[in-house]
């Protein structure tokens, strides 16, 4: 039985799969595309001479299309990609199939002329909230093709030759997508696609545990670092550490709402954001000159955040060393861009803040239990000799993790979360 949707913006009815997409594919975009508006009215897809599986990431299908139009147009893409909210096959992939209504959203967003970042062109996006089903198509983007480089992996940062050329244009890139907002060049549209809720973003990711559990995690994670050194720096492997970490995360969950008022009560950091600015989830160019430039894909659960913790999701998966060198001047590089591009001025002192408190509570609501993951993954982790050992290969949600919760804590040991909670304690919460 053929499964469809009806999107909610267009009328469409989609398909809901790759296998569904196959019946009447030339039909099907024929009809989207013009009620899209990208394809012309007496234009329409003649054939599809590809359609393949993509096999990646971890929500719903994904397939590639090169279509052929019956009167060719220069300005048309010939390669697509096609994702879809749903995969009836894997429930564990399926139960992300909301994700894809603000990367929906966020396509009828970068049509305006104004949007200052480059993403995929969208020929065809629509969502049926009613059933969690959806569909995004665009252009494909041709990594290794032309001045395109190829795809750079996930968690593999430490083989490029210079990563802060790649994070500081990904920075500079968030901060023109913010600073675009503050100074209204989006608007109306950007607030209608995303309104801000305020109560629902201090609710955001909660911690989810009490003391008692919380107390259960860390020295998990304690007897986790002591017995595998080779995968940690030293500052994690200090026998000190954990219960520095068990006296700040207690100070925190007893302060979690007052935190949680302070990071939205600024609206100079308050902004629609990508949730996931790793490496992998862009594509890099240069021009003639040199320049490195950059274009962001995969926007699930982007939405009105702290700006703070947007930045964590883009540098998350850096290398540790980077990360903890690099910090503080990519803070400062977002602040620059910004304020450059007409958004507001942020002092250095307040930004830092704000990215310790953002980052505690990210880290306390979704990276504890790290023990607990990688036992049930890759158990014989042991075998390890350190953390770019081949056998973190094995499993990527493992790799991913570990690099994920070692900058996690290794920010939170050489920066002293709970000294950044103590200063905004004595601030209050207002901006």
């Amino acid at each position: 039985m053929r499964r469809t949707a009806v999107g909610d913006a267009t009328g469409v009815v989609m398909p809901a799969s790759v296998a569904d997409l196959r019946e009447a594919p030339e039909a099907f975009l024929t009809r989207a595309m013009h009620a899209y508006g990208t394809l012309a009215p007496d234009n329409r897809v003649a054939s599809v001479d590809r359609l393949e599986v993509f096999s990646g990431g971890n929500s719903g299908q994904k397939a590639l299309l090169d279509v052929t139009y019956a009167q060719p147009d220069t300005d048309l893409p010939r390669q697509l990609f096609a994702k879809f909210s749903r995969d009836f096959e894997d429930p564990f992939r399926d139960r992300r199939r909301t994700e894809i209504d603000g990367e929906v959203r966020l396509a009828a967003l970068s049509r305006l002329p104004a949007f200052p970042v480059a993403v995929p062109r969208p020929v065809f996006a629509d969502f049926e909230a009613a059933s969690g089903t959806g569909m995004l198509v665009t252009e494909r983007v041709a990594f290794g093709q032309g001045a395109i480089e190829p795809l750079h992996e996930k968690c593999m940062d430490h083989l490029l030759p210079d990563p802060l050329e790649y994070y500081r244009v990904l920075v500079s890139a968030q901060a023109r997508l913010a600073a675009a907002q503050h100074r209204g060049a989006l608007s109306p549209q950007l607030e209608a696609l995303f309104p801000y809720d305020r109560a629902a973003a201090e609710a955001d990711l909660p911690i989810g545990y009490g003391p008692g559990e919380l107390r259960e995690k860390v020295a998990a994670l304690g007897a986790f670092l002591s017995s595998h050194p080779q995968l940690f720096p030293a500052a994690l492997t200090d026998g000190a550490f954990p219960a520095r970490l068990e006296a700040d995360a207690l100070a925190f969950l007893e302060n979690e709402a007052t935190v949680r008022s302070f990071l939205q009560a600024d609206p100079r950091f308050v902004a629609v954001c990508h949730w996931n600015t790793n490496i992998d989830n862009a594509w890099f160019w240069r021009e003639a000159d040199g320049t490195l430039h950059c274009g962001l894909l995969d926007w699930g659960m982007v939405r009105p955040m702290n700006v703070t913790t947007g930045l964590w999701g883009g540098l998350s998966a850096s290398p540790t060393a980077f990360i903890a060198k690099e910090l503080g001047g990519l803070l400062d590089h977002y602040r620059g861009e910004l304020a450059a591009h007409g958004g507001p001025e942020i002092p250095a002192d307040l930004m830092a803040l704000h990215f310790d408190l953002s980052l505690t509570l990210t880290g306390l609501s979704m990276m504890m239990d790290l023990p607990a993951l990688i036992g049930a993954r890759l158990p014989e982790i042991g075998a390890a000799t350190g953390p770019f050992d081949p056998l973190l290969r094995q499993d990527k949600v493992v790799e991913g993790f570990l690099l994920v919760a070692t900058n996690f804590l290794t920010l939170w040991a050489e920066r002293d979360f709970g000294g950044s909670l103590h200063r905004m304690l004595g601030q209050g919460t207002s901006p």
